[in-house]
């Protein structure tokens, strides 16, 4: 019998190296094959190298003036409103620009960094669309069979579960107001229960004729994608999507970002504010979170950039419009886009003659924005932690200087009040330099 030292003609750096090598694989993909998917706790998320990031100015090419870009971000991230954000640019498919600002933590001063841990609140939805095409492509759902055919809780006026489709579903044709019950699911209700008591909430219009955005009724699309891909509805979308994407930071829960190693703080102002779990509970619509270089990925696999995961017949199958919609945002950007729509979780509208696609989202303390030209392959993905919604104008910003129009000025700060300087090293910025 030979000693635990004794390995014949193996080579002891050999041994060595495969020792790393599993303790390398356990830190996330060794984590996941053991069924352990939350939380990331103090396990380092593997990152790519930094001389692959186009996170300076010598890395920055293409038609977009990136250096203005990051003039203006860093302005904008000294704002009061603001505490952290990240940025990432796609131009003509590729990841041309990311760069972090502001804190994640403003108590302790923690920067933003290409691996914090983000929410995407309401993209989530984009997740969910895509999963749905991809098992409709697949024979494993019908997207034209109703809902109340499903294993779901959903519950509608009139028993109008039985007549809307899944497809309806997840293009926000149930009828019901906007964003009905998501008070209730605010103070801590359980999701399934108000979705068997949505069957007596008031509808806007008769169901499957209009768009009414929903966060609860969405989530029924959880339920049903889960049933039918015999899992969780969090695993099939992480097996299927973002584990073959090399989205290693991507996932669904609470536990999963508030365990993390680096991840942004909810803040109002410079001010770090409760992490509250309630959109967590409804997956499908607002459960998922990432860094920004995954972020980025999700948006060019969205582009179609890689078909082995995301071929073109399941992009169209979820991307086409199934519904005209209100003008999206408000004030001057909503006046700056037409022509809206909504397919399987996401938006199409026209801006500057420029037909885009994506999605934003909102949840407290979070927001994000996903926003692309299809035909250029050319687009913005932006997380921030604060409530502050003018960073929406991000991505406008951006295809205005794809275009070369000079006309609009999306991130002039003149136009907000004055912002009040905080003292020196007290700040949600001051702490820490911008990045």
């Amino acid at each position: 019998m030979r000693s635990p030292s004794d390995h014949g003609s193996v080579p002891r750096v050999f041994i060595i190296l495969l020792a790393v090598v599993a303790l390398g694989l356990t830190g996330w993909f060794g984590l996941h094959a053991a069924g352990v998917r939350t939380p990331l706790a103090s396990v380092a998320i593997p990152m790519r190298g930094p001389e692959n990031l186009p996170d300076t100015p010598a890395k920055w090419r293409g038609r977009i003036d990136y250096r203005a870009l990051d003039r203006q971000l860093s302005d904008l991230a000294q704002r009061p409103e603001m505490a952290g954000l990240a940025v990432a640019v796609v131009e003509d498919g590729k990841l041309s620009f990311v760069r972090t600002y502001g804190v994640a933590d403003a108590g302790t001063g923690a920067p933003v960094t290409p691996h914090t841990l983000f929410r995407w609140a309401s993209v989530s939805k984009t997740a969910t669309g895509v999963l749905a095409a991809a098992m409709a492509g697949d024979g494993t759902v019908d997207l034209d069979r109703p809902v109340g055919g499903s294993r779901t809780s959903l519950r509608l006026p009139g028993g109008a579960e039985a007549r809307i489709s899944l497809d309806d579903l997840l293009a926000q044709r149930t009828g019901l107001t906007k964003n009905a019950y998501d008070e209730k699911l605010e103070e801590g209700q359980n999701p399934a229960t108000l979705r068997t008591n949505l069957a007596a909430a008031p509808l806007q219009c008769e169901p499957g004729t209009c768009h009414t955005y929903q966060n609860i009724a969405f989530d029924a699309a959880s339920e049903i994608l889960a049933a039918a891909a015999h899992k969780p509805f969090a695993d099939a979308v992480e097996d299927r999507f973002f584990r073959p994407l090399g989205m290693i930071s991507a996932g669904y829960g609470m536990e999963r970002l508030t365990g993390a190693k680096d991840w942004a703080k909810p803040h109002r102002g410079s001010q770090v504010r409760p992490v509250k779990e309630a959109y967590w509970r409804v997956p499908a619509a607002a459960g998922v979170e990432s860094d920004i270089v995954d972020f980025a990925t999700w948006m060019q696999a969205m582009m179609g950039s890689r078909p082995d995961v995301l071929p073109e017949a399941v992009l169209e199958r979820a991307h086409r419009p199934r519904v005209r919609t209100e003008s999206l945002y408000g004030s001057a950007l909503r006046q700056a886009n037409s022509d809206a729509s909504y397919a399987l979780g996401w938006r199409n509208f026209t801006y500057g003659g420029h037909r885009l696609a994506g999605h934003s989202g909102a949840v407290a303390g979070y927001r994000a924005t996903m926003i692309f030209e299809p035909a250029t392959r050319t687009g913005v993905v932006a997380l921030w932690n604060s409530d502050f919604g003018f960073p929406f104008r991000i991505p406008f910003a951006v295809i205005d200087s794809y275009h070369k129009r000079e006309d609009a000025h999306w991130l002039d700060l003149s136009e907000l009040p004055p912002a009040k300087r905080t003292p020196v090293g007290t700040g949600p910025i001051a702490a820490v330099p911008k990045r």
